[in-house]
């Protein structure tokens, strides 16, 4: 029987093969987002959306850590650093995953089927802001185990990754492997946490 610890192995193995697979998806990639991205990007809501990614991933393990000093909770404190952990991963493994894969935005690649709202620089592939909101919902789901918690925040970060689409910033691949490296980086942070930062029962 294989081990936590070959099993949480194993599934970073696959996130990641799976994450690098989804590059070479170009066809489909771009018909689905010419669906999405409209010639006139201009609907406030997604703009508001998207930018919402960073200071709500910055804020979460930080209002986290506040009301565990104030309150002296111990626990809230170990999940406000887990939190904080798994976006420190979610950045560095988009980021290393960017400059691997150096893939131009689809922008760039087709400029006479996508209109973004802005020209940004850096890579495309993964979306950072869509592994940003993934880390972070994951972090909370893992961390207070409270659905309704939980499916809001699943939902804003879904929402996050459907504006990078809408704005015209990202592929829908870009967007699936953002969220799957907000997802198991979130999770290795919990791993992570129980191993070697937990107090033993």
């Amino acid at each position: 029987m294989l081990s936590i610890k070959n099993n949480n192995k194993i599934i970073l193995f696959l996130l990641c093969c799976l994450a690098f697979q989804l590059v070479n998806a170009q066809t489909w990639d771009i018909n689905v987002l010419k669906n999405i991205n409209p010639q006139y990007p201009t609907n406030n809501t997604w703009r508001t959306i998207s930018s919402t990614a960073e200071p709500i991933a910055v804020a979460v393990p930080l209002g986290m850590v506040a009301v565990a000093l104030i309150t002296d909770n111990h626990k809230l404190e170990m999940n406000a650093y887990e939190t904080a952990g798994a976006l420190v991963i979610t950045a560095a493994v988009t980021e290393g995953l960017k400059i691997i894969n150096n893939r131009p935005r689809p922008y760039e690649m087709y400029p006479n089927d996508i209109h973004p709202d802005s020209y940004e620089s850096g890579h495309s592939f993964p979306s950072a802001h869509t592994s940003l909101a993934f880390s972070t919902a994951t972090s909370l789901l893992l961390t207070t185990k409270k659905w309704y918690i939980a499916v809001p925040a699943y939902a804003w970060a879904t929402s996050v990754g459907y504006s990078r689409m809408y704005l015209g910033q990202h592929y829908p691949t870009d967007v699936i492997a953002g969220a799957l490296v907000g997802v198991g980086s979130a999770y290795l942070a919990h791993w992570l946490n129980k191993k070697y930062f937990s107090k033993k029962k």
